[in-house]
């Protein structure tokens, strides 16, 4: 009979040449389990997504009575369905009067293709701006506002009239004219290795978009519910985006994104024509129940109180002559090493003693923290002290490289 791994390599597509091929069966809170039931600490939530933590009580409870009561019905936006409706009410009841209306899709990548077509629709103009080193997802829409050729070779052509500014150049805003529908950013870009944009950066953006009429999308598919310190990273600038892109965090891990503006600019999907937007399992009722229980689980835990505390316990913590600097927000980190030759040895070797973590595609030279937001201080200096143990391995096996060569 033919093992787990070896069914994976013939029946899964791969992403790439060289998969990790852990074999996980189980996790619960910051901990996945193995197939011989070894844990390892998460530091990556699956990419910003477990925000609660792996199988949380509320969430799971809220899956299973849901599932209950009727799964898909009907696509997106016929039917009054409880799910859809009460999460929707419950994320404009802590956002600006601006962001209001929820569109709710399936993933990060579709919030954007659709907040593409809003744009276009309601302003009546072509093109876009994103930022150099951005990552907005990887269906062709989405990965026409990303600028790295190393990505995109073999895909293309993407679409036309995209154009990029240097994430917190302020003098790359001129490029923002009356012919640009929509600037996506993120204001802390993920990909690009945890890079905070300046509050007088974001403020500069918000005026000149009210200048040339541009919408301002925020892509806070990563940042968002409570990773960056606060429930969303756009409360840090004091200013407001005319389109909020939600996905990841928000369902608690299950498969959910959203894009987030006023009835006004909504309203213009609903007609000439209609159904100008459509998808079949946007709002599943299973997932939008499992992302109301998510936000009450860190409204009611005053979970994202503590965020910032934490990540700065890791910043005090991970201090050593290999790592160059430690960027981020909250517990949404970067930490830079020399290259990606040492980041990657110590990535697995960290790996290989219980903690999880990985690099960015735009910056392979940082490791990515990213863990569920209810990581305990405790097991915030349990991590430090792997990561640090394994830093000095690494490092004693590089010195020692050089000493034999020499």
């Amino acid at each position: 009979m033919l093992t787990q791994r070896q069914l994976f390599l013939q029946h899964n597509a791969q992403t790439s040449p060289e998969p990790l091929m852990l074999e996980f069966v189980r996790a619960k809170g910051v901990y996945i389990y193995d197939s011989s039931d070894k844990k390892h600490l998460d530091l990556i939530a699956g990419i910003g997504v477990s925000n609660v933590g792996h199988c949380h009580p509320a969430v799971v409870k809220a899956i299973q009575q849901q599932a209950e009561t009727y799964m898909h019905l009907m696509v997106y936006g016929e039917y009054i369905q409880a799910p859809q409706v009460n999460f929707a009410k419950a994320l404009a009841d802590i956002l600006p009067e601006s962001l209001s209306c929820t569109y709710f899709l399936n993933s990060g990548t579709e919030a954007v293709e659709g907040a593409m077509k809003l744009a276009k629709r309601y302003t009546g103009r072509q093109g876009f701006i994103a930022c150099k080193n951005a990552y907005h997802g990887s269906t062709h829409g989405a990965e026409s506002l990303m600028e790295s050729d190393f990505y995109s070779s073999g895909y293309g052509p993407f679409l036309p009239n995209v154009s990029f500014i240097e994430h917190n150049n302020i003098a790359d805003l001129k490029k923002i004219t009356t012919d640009i529908a929509a600037v996506f950013i993120e204001p802390i870009q993920g990909e690009a290795g945890i890079r905070v944009a300046d509050v007088a950066y974001m403020q500069a953006l918000r005026a000149k978009c009210d200048e040339t009429k541009t919408l301002l999308i925020f892509d806070e598919i990563q940042s968002g519910f409570g990773r960056s310190g606060k429930m969303f990273a756009f409360e840090h600038y004091n200013i407001t985006p005319d389109v909020l892109l939600l996905a990841k965090g928000i369902g608690g891990g299950m498969p959910i994104g959203a894009f987030i503006s006023s009835l006004q600019i909504m309203s213009v999907l609903s007609h000439t024509p209609i159904l100008g937007h459509m998808t079949t399992f946007g709002g599943h009722p299973v997932c939008c129940a499992a992302g109301l229980a998510t936000l009450r689980t860190l409204i009611d835990d005053k979970i994202v109180d503590e965020v910032e505390e934490k990540g700065q316990l890791f910043k005090q913590l991970l201090i050593h002559p290999a790592i160059k600097e430690i960027r981020g927000k909250g517990l949404m980190l970067a930490v830079a090493f020399e290259n990606f030759e040492i980041n990657k040895k110590i990535i697995d070797a960290c790996i290989l003693d219980g903690v999880l973590s990985d690099w960015f595609l735009h910056c392979s030279n940082s490791m990515r923290i990213a863990p569920p937001l209810i990581i305990t201080k405790t097991e915030i200096e349990d991590a430090c002290a792997i990561i640090l143990k394994n830093i000095n391995l690494v490092v004693e096996k590089k010195d020692q490289s050089k000493k034999t060569v020499a």
